[in-house]
């Protein structure tokens, strides 16, 4: 059975406060009067009293005995009895016959209904509902009691709402279950029973090895990894696709993955089933990612290969090349002596070496690699990833995402050439058309692609070798842009399918245009932008000569250091006693005092949807935070204490713990936070900035890769960091990953108090599309502008002129581009609002170029235009500029933090599994949060006292502060979880009485 204190049923404290007692149970001159009215004497009246209390803070009515003395006597005091009524006196009125009327009386008054069974029909329809999208009976349970305090029903029993709240689940997932497994034949059932057998002769099950991943992307592991996916596709063809919410399918997947296959031998064959099918299905998606990544992955190297031969080779030929510069020296010279042409001719003769046709081949050797060009060294070591490529290919099968053709044409090409081993190919044996089929191809890739045979007045043939190259960069490329898309894929898939249909785009038209404050008529629209770039750059212009902090030089624009602002005068002094007075603290104590303010061990249930059965489920929680959010991972952990195993701490990781869980976690340590007031002088929390560090990974995973900055293979951690200090959102990406593609990620998902609408990051965090996408979902994108002198500003026509800032503008809008491809543009802003779609599944595909794709081109209009409206705001504004600046150096102050408080195994992540290293890296980031907020509590305690003290405590002094303090926090050492220890209250008390996001300028003690 669920236990009542792991949901959100109302329960009371241990110990209720005189401040608790006071907010909570004393009663209003409205319901004074009311209950005067209803009844007459002490009992009756402390009676009544009670009842209307306990509906309004408990939800439900209780026994009178059940109700703490405590209550009880404050109660009767409000009522101004000299006594409390003993509950022999209370009982007396319970027993009386008009109880019944002045009880109905009363939830009348409250306007609360009786929960009868027309109640208890449609709370278990309620129940139903929440299990298609929730597992945990905790999480339908506390969805009920929503919607039971939303409709004004009082409380039933708690059992009556955990036994609705369990058959839900067990119907809605065996219905599920059962519609899965019935569409499966025997044959298939008994493959499925076969995967989870270990067979004579291997060391492990079929079922673990369908859960590997690729590593990194050698020839071998290259040619595994294929076969792996081949593997895959032939279960796949052979099950049927599940018909299941997308809730329930992630769910499902997430405890499919949890399971060895010991586990799912013992369950019942139609989750057993389901389970596989679901697994099986979501895995096989991934691989066709992972071998489009390998693809990509391969070709890169490759290049870059390629390009390192260059090098060596154009340091290899400096002496010849300062010889044939020598020779036109003197051939210039020649040139240049007085006389007739006749005698300048001799001249340059005699310059000449005898062997010219050898010059003329030297200068046609260097001709051929000038420009950077490589792509003449990519012929020889391709033959050697050669078939791994082109089996990535066959494997994914790229499809054209548009009507062109063209792309078909070429991949049918590639694979009629798999086994040719021949130089040269007749371009009628591959049923391709010079003239029709190689518009996409660039000039230097047509030098080395065509060849034409002695008797051809045309190119006729191919260079089997340049040719399969010029198609491999293209394929890669449009797959990047979406030109390409793959099928049953999950990165690379058709991103239109997602988009919602006609109906739902009409019917969230006008909720759209509200939230994001856009007039959605593609005219207006256009008019409106056109307007506002008029304006404001019509505006700077005029502007222009009084601005002393910018200036054009030669055409180039040129911006001064924003001057310093200097810090309070109390500032070094309120840090110093800050430094002093911060109790020290071991790291085991912060998470412990913390955990024990959110009870976020109840956030901690089993996968399978079940009640934990973990008596100690508190300090593993504890100890599992620290073993991985401090990255010492559970062998390093056990050794330095005595209560739990390395497999017990991986255990709870692998059965209990989810990224999602840990999101929601964090969700709720940033709701605390924002309850306290310090934060509120650090920022409005309608900002944030996003910014990435490294960390080190192993080689042997398709996430890590080598980073040229540092030297060594890792992963990037990107984090929004409110502008309150406080972590947001955090994606952990490999290091080849542009960081701008997340800049937008899950800020419409994210569910805490902080909801931050304009966002700060260094210049490689922006794009034109990323100025487009964060307007259509109504974000500000205002990033920390670099080598602004290399950007381009747009006029809104080409008629337009400046006087002092023309020389800044490099084009000018089509405006005519925008407006057409409004309406799709709007309809993927509806589909990121409902969560269809993620920004960074769009942004991945508009940030490469496309040649097909007009919707490409008018993302990239569409930022133009907002992009030169910052910029000319940004050059225009030094205070603007240093307001940026501040901001998102809070995203790298954020970084050394956590860099910090992850400090264990040296900062590598000891994870291959890509789930696992984002796992590892939330729980980084929930650690560092909840050192956060035990910091802002133990610095408001300090303030207090040091405004009580006389020390003259002001908004702006208090600005002058942030909470990554981790002088006073013991970080080695001391990791023993003492239950005995007593945890320090919370206390949410005012400073100066500034009202927050959370329990505003209200005074709150207690254990939460």
């Amino acid at each position: 059975m669920t236990r009542a204190k792991d949901t959100a049923y109302p329960a009371f404290k241990a110990q209720i406060s005189s401040s608790e007692l006071e907010r909570n149970y004393s009663p209003t001159d409205e319901e004074l009067a009311f209950i005067q009215g209803l009844a007459s004497g002490p009992a009756a009246q402390t009676a009544m009293m009670v009842h209307l209390k306990m509906l309004q803070v408990m939800g439900r009515m209780l026994k009178l005995p059940e109700v703490p003395q405590q209550i009880r006597d404050h109660v009767a005091r409000c009522l101004t009895f000299a006594r409390s009524p003993s509950l022999k006196e209370l009982g007396r009125f319970e027993r009386s016959g008009n109880r019944a009327l002045k009880i109905k009386k009363l939830r009348e008054f409250l306007d609360v209904k009786p929960m009868g069974e027309k109640g208890l029909a449609w709370i278990k329809h309620v129940a139903e509902q929440a299990a298609e999208v929730k597992h945990s009976v905790v999480d339908i349970i506390n969805v009920m009691l929503e919607e039971l305090v939303r409709h004004r029903y009082e409380l039933p029993a708690f059992s009556t709402l955990d036994r609705a709240a369990y058959g839900a689940r067990e119907q809605s997932n065996e219905q599920y279950f059962n519609s899965i497994s019935s569409k499966l034949g025997p044959r298939t059932k008994s493959m499925i029973d076969s995967l989870m057998r270990v067979e004579p002769g291997a060391q492990t099950s079929a079922w673990h090895s369908l859960k590997r991943e690729p590593k990194k992307p050698t020839n071998k592991e290259t040619r595994i990894y294929l076969q792996h996916v081949e593997t895959l596709k032939r279960i796949v063809e052979t099950l049927p696709k599940p018909e299941i919410p997308i809730p329930k399918m992630r769910q499902f997947r997430y405890l499919a993955r949890a399971l060895d296959a010991a586990e799912m031998a013992k369950l019942k064959p139609q989750k057993r089933y389901a389970l596989a099918v679901v697994f099986i299905r979501s895995q096989y998606a991934q691989s066709l990612d992972d071998a489009a990544l390998l693809f990509i992955k391969m070709l890169g190297n490759l290049e870059n290969l390629a390009r390192n031969k260059l090098l060596l080779h154009q340091d290899g030929r400096s002496e010849k090349v300062d010889a044939l510069v020598e020779l036109l020296m003197n051939v210039m010279q020649a040139y240049k002596i007085d006389g007739t042409a006749d005698q300048r001719v001799d001249a340059i003769e005699s310059t000449l070496p005898a062997e010219v046709d050898t010059v003329i081949n030297e200068c046609m050797e260097h001709l051929a690699f000038a420009g950077k060009n490589y792509l003449p060294f990519l012929a020889e070591p391709y033959k050697f990833i050669r078939a791994q490529l082109l089996n990535c290919l066959l494997i994914a099968e790229p499809q054209s995402s548009s009507d062109d053709r063209v792309n078909e044409r070429l991949l049918a090409a590639l694979r009629m050439l798999k086994n040719s081993r021949v130089e040269k190919v007749m371009l009628e044996e591959l049923e391709l058309v010079a003239t029709r089929d190689f518009d996409w191809m660039p000039q230097q890739w047509r030098k080395l692609v065509f060849v034409k045979s002695a008797d051809a007045e045309q190119p006729d043939m191919l260079n089997r070798r340049f040719f399969e190259l010029a198609v491999l960069q293209m394929v890669r490329d449009e797959l990047k842009s979406g030109d390409l898309i793959i099928r049953f894929g999950e990165q690379f898939d058709d991103f239109r399918e997602q988009l919602v249909d006609d109906e739902i785009y009409e019917n969230e038209l006008a909720r759209y245009a509200e939230v994001t404050e856009i007039d959605t008529d593609p005219k207006t629209f256009c008019q409106t932008l056109r307007d506002e770039l008029l304006s404001v750059s019509r505006t700077i212009d005029l502007e222009w000569p009084k601005n002393t902090h910018a200036e054009i030089v030669d055409g180039r624009l040129s911006l001064k250091k924003p001057p310093t602002v200097d810090a309070h005068p109390d500032a070094a002094r309120l840090q110093e006693e800050l430094g002093k007075r911060l109790r020290p603290v071991g790291i085991i104590d912060v998470l412990m005092a913390v955990e024990s303010w959110l009870d976020l061990h109840k956030m901690f249930r089993p996968l399978a949807g079940t009640e934990s059965r973990l008596e100690d489920l508190r300090v593993r929680v504890i100890m599992v935070l620290f073993c991985y959010g401090c990255n010492l991972g559970p062998a390093q952990l056990s050794r330095s204490i005595r209560s739990l195993s390395a497999k017990q701490l991986a255990w709870i990781n692998l059965k209990y713990v989810t990224e999602e869980l840990l999101e929601r976690a964090t969700t709720k340590v940033i709701n605390k936070f924002s309850e306290f007031e310090l934060p509120s002088y650090w920022g409005s929390g309608e900002h944030a900035s996003a910014d990435g560090t490294r960390f080190n990974l192993y080689e042997r995973n398709l996430v890590s890769e080598y980073h040229i900055r540092y030297g060594a293979y890792g992963g990037i951690a990107y984090t929004h960091v409110s502008d309150r200090f406080i972590a947001l959102i955090s994606h952990f990406i490999s290091c080849g990953t542009y960081e701008g593609l997340y800049i937008l990620d899950q800020l419409d998902t994210n569910e805490s108090t902080l909801k931050p609408n304009k966002l700060h990051g260094d210049t490689h965090q922006q794009s034109y599309a990323a100025f487009a996408m964060s307007h259509l979902i109504g974000i500000q994108l205002m990033p920390r502008i670099r080598a602004i002198h290399n950007l381009d500003f747009f006029r809104p026509s080409k008629s337009t002129k400046y006087e002092n800032i023309d020389s800044l503008f490099r084009g000018s809008i089509d405006w005519k581009l925008i407006e057409t491809h409004l309406p799709m543009m709007f309809r993927i802003g509806v589909s990121i609002k409902l969560g269809r779609l993620t920004p960074s599944s769009i942004l991945r595909r508009l940030g490469t170029h496309s040649r097909k794709n007009k919707l490409y081109f008018a993302f990239q209009e569409l930022g133009k235009v907002l992009r030169t409206v910052f910029l000319l705001n940004y050059i225009s504004d030094v205070d603007l500029r240093r307001f940026i600046n501040a901001e998102t150096n809070k995203s790298e102050q954020f970084n050394n933090f956590l860099k910090l408080s992850f400090f264990g195994n040296g900062g590598l992540i000891a994870e291959n599994m890509r789930h696992e290293q984002q796992k590892v890296m939330k729980f980084g980031h929930l650690v560092a949060n909840m050192l956060i907020v035990y910091n802002v509590h133990d610095m408001e305690r300090v303030i207090r006292e040091l405004r009580d003290e006389g020390f003259a405590i002001t908004p702006e002094l208090l600005a002058d502060l942030n909470p990554y303090r981790l002088g006073h926090v013991n970080m080695l050492g001391d990791y023993a979880v003492d239950r005995r220890r007593r945890i320090m209250d919370l206390i949410v008390e005012p400073i100066l009485g500034k009202r927050t996001n959370g329990a505003v300028g209200e005074a709150g003690t207690g254990s939460q």
